[in-house]
């Protein structure tokens, strides 16, 4: 008897239909998986056969084919065991295979017939919703995550048996639900706050800057100055998710796999931080079964680089065009698949190879050309994408011991809030330019005029300070952050005068 069942599958960050045909006839025992199948699809025959005898049915004594369609797409994973399992059911007459009709089904089976969760299940639901399912059927630990979406019943199970005495109607699973407003609340709270900052105000400052105006960050300091405790506040500062935002960002943690159990959305600003090690893959997505890297993984939040130099220089390089558009494509034979990724960089370095130079408590042993060594192993074009660098000095004593607590996060990101808002109307109908940091020359022209001391200090810093001709438009970008902060229409000559103290790298004694 033929059975048909439909699930689904992740292609790049969205799922498309799979329809799972199972037909039991005679002849020799043995099983048969068509369709593209890898090693995981291609072991669930055990994995089913297993499950099936374990669950109370029995096993098939014939020859049964499974066709995966469509058949030219690879198809990966174990998350079409449920669905093959309960075709083959259906295909021994154990089951009506008219009750599989309307529901999307996906889940991974232990050998005891426990259902487990698998990766992508958002995409899955989104899926099932597009294409007019009545329900999805999925493993009990993914329930939250396919409850948020609107619209749809999400039915759990946890044993295939359960799953099987469901879709013959001798069992009732109520659809799971969830408030997805009072999730999205209760999750959207930070664990770090820049009140446990003590002093560095002047970082902090800069931090502002940078996150009003979507500027990427590189500080730099003598280690144990504040640079990492900097950089895991940034976070609580950018402005708080959309729904639609933590929608986008949970599909990529989803096919990742990086959702906790019972995780519903990602509903804070993702912080990332790869270790200096990570490969380009790592870093961009990829693999034999592309997934996202940790560029797509800070969607929407920010991606940490610690220790900046000694990243290795091709996994550095490997982020100009992510930085530039916001995608990263992982190109292979088969396919091409793009993956979002517009995240804020913050990086972190020490100034030079001992990490003591320009420190007056510390005496530092680096001859001038392994300063500019060091230096140079981050490349021109990599840090002209970093809008803003900010000295990170040792904090002093009195900083430290003081009782007084600094500003709280909830304070700086109202101010924050209030800038972005302004540049949303000033950018608005533009499909590219959401933020300062995005503005392209003509739109330089346009918002970013100065008046003739303002112009005056700027040619004076260009000339006398070493800067490079580089520099000159992110200067303009960042005095136009700085104008925004503080409600100013036109930019003034203090407005350039701070944004010209952001460019540390450019200044005469680090060439």
């Amino acid at each position: 008897m033929l059975a048909k069942v439909f699930s689904g599958a992740v292609l790049g960050v969205d799922a498309y239909p799979v329809e799972i045909e199972v037909n039991a006839g005679h002849g020799d025992p043995q099983t048969v998986i068509v369709g593209l199948p890898d090693v995981a699809v291609k072991e669930s025959k055990d994995r089913v056969a297993t499950a099936l005898i374990n669950s109370g049915f029995g096993a098939p004594k014939g020859r049964t084919t499974i066709n995966l369609a469509p058949a030219d797409i690879k198809k990966e994973g174990p998350s079409f065991d449920l669905p093959i399992a309960l075709g083959t059911i259906a295909a021994l007459e154990d089951l009506d295979a008219a009750q599989l009709a309307g529901y999307c089904i996906a889940g991974e089976l232990a050998l005891s017939g426990e259902v487990r969760r698998i990766r992508g299940v958002l995409p899955l639901a989104i899926l099932a919703r597009v294409a007019g399912c009545r329900g999805v059927l999925i493993p009990a630990d993914n329930a939250d995550e396919a409850a948020v979406v609107d619209g749809l019943a999400v039915y759990p199970v946890t044993t295939l048996r359960q799953a099987a005495d469901f879709l013959a109607g001798l069992l009732v699973i109520p659809p799971y639900h969830i408030d997805v407003a009072q999730v999205f609340a209760a999750n959207s709270q930070y664990d770090e706050d820049f009140t446990d900052v003590k002093g560095q105000e002047y970082a902090k400052r800069a931090v502002e800057v940078a996150v009003a105006g979507g500027h990427n960050l590189l500080a730099l300091g003598p280690p144990g100055t504040g640079k990492t405790m900097l950089a895991k506040r940034v976070p609580s500062i950018l402005p708080p998710m959309t729904l639609e935002e933590a929608l986008e960002t949970t599909k990529i943690h989803s096919i990742a796999g990086a959702l906790a159990p019972r995780q519903a959305l990602v509903a804070r600003r993702p912080f990332r931080s790869p270790h200096h090690t990570v490969s380009d893959a790592g870093l961009l997505g990829g693999g034999a079964h592309p997934v996202p890297g940790e560029v797509s993984l800070a969607h929407h939040g920010v991606l940490f680089l610690d220790e900046l130099p000694e990243f290795h220089r091709n996994a550095l390089e490997v982020l100009r065009q992510p930085l530039e558009d916001g995608v990263v494509t992982v190109s292979r034979v088969a396919a091409s698949i793009t993956f979002p990724c517009q995240f804020m960089l913050v990086a972190a370095m020490n100034p030079c190879p001992c990490g003591y130079y320009g420190d007056p408590q510390h005496e530092c042993r680096c001859t001038p050309l392994q300063i500019r060594r060091y230096r140079n192993r981050i490349s021109g074009p990599l840090l002209d994408r970093i809008d803003i660098h900010v000295e990170v000095p040792a904090v002093r004593y009195q900083d430290l011991a003081g009782a007084g607590q600094g500003e709280t996060s909830a304070h700086i990101r109202e101010r924050v809030v209030r800038a972005r808002r302004r540049q949303q109307e000033r950018f608005r109908g533009s499909a590219r330019v959401h933020c300062n940091a995005n503005m392209r020359s003509r739109d330089l022209r346009q918002h970013c005029a100065l008046p003739a001391a303002a112009q005056e200090m700027l040619k004076m810093a260009i000339t006398e300070l070493n800067f490079s001709a580089r520099a000159y438009d992110r200067i303009l970008k960042v005095s136009r952050t700085i104008a925004d902060l503080a409600g100013a229409e036109q930019i003034d000559t203090p407005h350039v005068s701070e944004a010209i103290q952001y460019r540390s790298l450019d200044r005469q004694y680090w060439l």
